[in-house]
């Protein structure tokens, strides 16, 4: 009884085994959604350390922006009496500045140097289909702005080496990573959501966007002016900084094309700096212009 007993309880035993082992938790919501829209990290420890480095620095650039802790020196933030980095001050350029039109032409001609790169780098952008459009998009958002600087601006002051360096260095290290961390997704599966298309529309609504703001801003000053005026027309009347708004929805495009955690990290990095870069200015509008209209927000209609 006792052996026939054991022998009829094998089975339930076994089957126990199979039925009742514990199933992996599932991943956290948002590791899921990620996962759904972003290629996986890649293999390179430089590539995921930059990520997370550009989403820092941009994000504490942005907020001392916005607490006025410190501004970028160029624009109406360039300020005479700012302090001098230490680094550039012991080696001997910290507080020397270039003209407004050559800083800021040198602020983007790295970057779309990089971009235009890699479609002269054999197996570059043949590598998978997403490297040709990203490197496209990010030569033609630099390009405009370097032909925008050279025939539309109208520029009144100038730009200091300590606020050139890290700008200039930010737009060309992100461009540089952003391309090769697409071209590193060779043989990853596709994301399940493909979000190339949007992408696209973003990119275009947002370079589209942008432009239309800083004619409108270059139309504001007569030749030979210098002063700053209120700007008016388009989305003026409802937020200071538009072309900021219409430039971070152009990265997100790119960033919608390569969807990669570089191009996030970028476009993320990007909008942390130019919300507190647009805070600030609309304090500076309030502070000079007594006429400001209180109503005007920041960066988001009605909202910021």
């Amino acid at each position: 009884m006792r052996v026939g007993a054991a022998l009829h309880r094998r089975p339930h035993h076994s089957r126990c085994n199979r039925d009742c082992r514990q199933e992996p938790p599932p991943p956290p919501p948002m590791a899921s959604l990620l996962s759904s829209l972003t290629f996986p990290p890649p293999p390179s420890i430089l590539t995921n350390v930059i990520s997370v480095a550009s989403v820092a620095t941009l994000a504490y650039t942005g907020v001392s922006e916005a607490t006025g802790g410190s501004h970028l020196q160029y624009s109406k933030f360039r300020d005479a009496s700012a302090a001098p980095g230490k680094l550039l001050d012991a080696l001997g350029i910290s507080g020397r500045q270039v003209s407004s039109r050559a800083g800021m032409a040198s602020l983007y001609t790295p970057a779309l140097i990089a971009a235009l790169a890699a479609f002269g780098i054999p197996g570059v952008v043949s590598g998978t289909p997403r490297v040709a459009p990203v490197a496209a998009a990010l030569g033609v958002h630099f390009l405009k702005r370097v032909l925008e600087v050279l025939f539309l601006h109208r520029f009144s002051g100038y730009v200091t080496i300590d606020s050139l360096i890290p700008i200039t260095t930010s737009y060309f290290t992100n461009t540089v990573f952003t391309i090769y961390a697409q071209y590193l997704t060779q043989g990853m599966p596709e994301p399940p959501i493909d979000l190339r298309y949007p992408g696209y529309i973003l990119f275009l609504v947002g370079i589209s966007g942008n432009f239309y703001h800083h004619v409108l801003l270059s139309n504001l000053r007569k030749k030979g002016e210098k002063g700053y005026k209120i700007p008016t027309g388009g989305l003026f009347g409802l937020v200071i900084c538009p072309h900021y708004l219409f430039e971070i929805i152009g990265l997100f495009g790119i960033s919608f094309i390569g969807q990669t955690l570089q191009s996030f990290a970028f476009a993320l990095g990007s909008a942390f700096y130019l919300v507190g870069r647009s805070h600030a200015t609309r304090k500076w509008y309030l502070s000079k212009f007594e006429d400001f209209p209180k109503e005007v927000k920041a960066l988001i209609p009605y909202v910021f």
